[in-house]
């Protein structure tokens, strides 16, 4: 069997989801079930994975409330498990074992505010009342001693949405958050988690009150679970309970019409697809909102789809994105996607039910285009624009796309926007290196996860997108 998952981080956090989830399949009484599971994910006389067994299976409890799916408000998709946080030093600048208590003092000598002390071994100290983070005592030392200290979650958001709580945990603004999910991948002890869908979706299949449950999946399926081709994954949704299975490619096609359209129209845009790239230009780049185009996300167009044929449908995106389960609660989404759930959690679903995937029969879907299902990866939504636009019969109209991989190029993009310079009249932003493939809510990322879905969307039998 192929490695499914990236760290012991997730290793833990899916145990937890799939014994909650079997528990719920059970209908056993979720009051009851915190003991039982905790027991189960960490087992007595195994050693430790923080300073005792209790504290791990404390740990366990408060994950089980997020697999609960508890909300505090309407953006707080990331929370902080405060007791699963290790309480990382302060970021800033410190002396580390390196200091050789060298003559020069080099460091000291440096600091424009008197902030280094020197003790009787030679070694230097760095006062924190004093220090102002300039770095050049670090560029002083010989012998690289001085570093400077960044907690993993604080280091990667690219808002600064994340700081020291009262008692050293770590904390999420939420007015600064984007969603984008980077201190979620980066926490080593695996503080900062998603809201997960996964009892809510479990109670509405449940649930059998005449209401038809659709399960709409990313194309980016095709590169995510190992045990099993794109086909056989689809049959093993529906095994799970839900009615229908469709293709989240078609609304990418629609997209790709609208978006061309609105570009034709307007003459330049930025792609609305990714929810982060989104809440990052209204949060760092407020003046560049006009340019975000009103177009809805494929997402949102294959639930407005479902909705429009059947308007009592419950409608569950199954895909690799932690941003949309905040974009489900947005009034661009909201009439059209009911719950949300990552391929990470797709896989605890499975798992709770002991469905393998390698022994099911092939489920074939043809609800999109090899353009709308290529739209998953970097240079997708470009590529799918550039065709809808050709296919309108505008050839006399140069798309000049800029395709941002990461939330670095994004802010690069943006910031030539903002100053006249950029040489292209539509961006393509994707928070997540890679695209969606590589989104914050897969499973193992593969180095070969282009060749999946190349091949995924030559398989489609509608090989245009209008």
């Amino acid at each position: 069997m192929q490695k499914k998952f990236e760290n012991k981080v997730e290793v833990v956090k899916y145990r937890v989801l799939r014994e909650l989830a079997r528990a719920i399949w059970e209908d056993q009484d979720p009051f009851t079930v915190f003991n039982d599971i905790a027991s189960k994910v960490v087992k007595k006389g195994e050693p430790p994975m923080s300073c005792c067994v209790y504290k791990d299976r404390a740990i366990v409890a408060e994950r089980l409330r997020l697999g609960f799916g508890v909300y505090h408000g309407s953006k707080d998709t990331i929370q902080v498990v405060d007791i699963a946080c290790d309480e990382c030093p302060k970021a800033g600048y410190m002396t580390t074992d390196l200091c050789r208590g060298c003559l020069a003092h080099s460091c000291r000598e440096a600091c424009p505010r008197d902030a280094i002390a020197i003790d009787e071994r030679g070694h230097s100290h760095i006062d924190k009342t004093r220090c102002v983070e300039c770095g050049r005592c670090a560029n002083a030392c010989k012998y690289g001693a001085i570093i400077n200290m960044q907690r993993p979650c604080e280091k990667v958001c690219p808002t600064g949405a994340i700081h020291m709580g009262e008692g050293g945990e770590a904390v999420v603004d939420q007015e600064k958050c984007i969603v984008c999910g980077l201190c979620v991948y980066e926490c080593p002890f695996g503080a900062p988690n998603d809201i997960s869908g996964v009892v809510r979706v479990i109670k509405r299949i449940k649930a059998n009150d005449g209401r038809k449950v659709y399960a709409v999946v990313a194309p980016s399926v095709a590169a995510q679970f190992p045990d099993g081709t794109t086909e056989q994954v689809y049959t093993g949704i529906k095994k799970l309970g839900f009615d229908e299975v469709v293709e989240v490619a078609m609304g990418a096609d629609e997209t790709a019409r609208t978006e061309a359209a609105e570009l034709l129209e307007k003459g330049f845009l930025t792609t609305s697809c990714c929810p982060a790239f989104v809440e990052y230009i209204h949060i760092k780049f407020p003046e560049l909102d006009q340019y975000v185009s009103h177009t809805l996300s494929p997402m949102a167009y294959t639930g407005k789809a479902i909705k429009e044929k059947d308007p009592d449908a419950v409608v569950v995106f199954i895909g690799p994105c932690m941003a949309k389960k905040y974009e489900r609660k947005k009034d661009c989404a909201k009439e059209y996607i009911d719950h949300v759930l990552t391929f990470f959690e797709l896989q605890a679903l499975f798992d709770s039910k002991d469905i393998v995937l390698s022994e099911l029969e092939p489920t074939d879907l043809q609800d999109g285009s090899s353009f709308g299902r290529a739209y998953c990866r970097s240079g997708g939504v470009a590529a799918s624009v550039v065709e809808a636009i050709k296919e309108m019969g505008r050839e006399d109209f140069e798309v000049k796309a800029v395709v941002c991989n990461g939330i670095d190029e994004c802010k690069a993009a943006l910031m030539k926007v903002k100053v006249g310079k950029l040489d292209g009249n539509i961006i393509e932003g994707m928070c997540c290196p890679g695209g969606c493939i590589k989104g914050n809510g897969t499973l193992i990322n593969k180095p070969n996860t282009d060749k999946f879905i190349n091949a995924y969307a030559a398989s489609a039998a509608k090989q245009k997108i209008l």
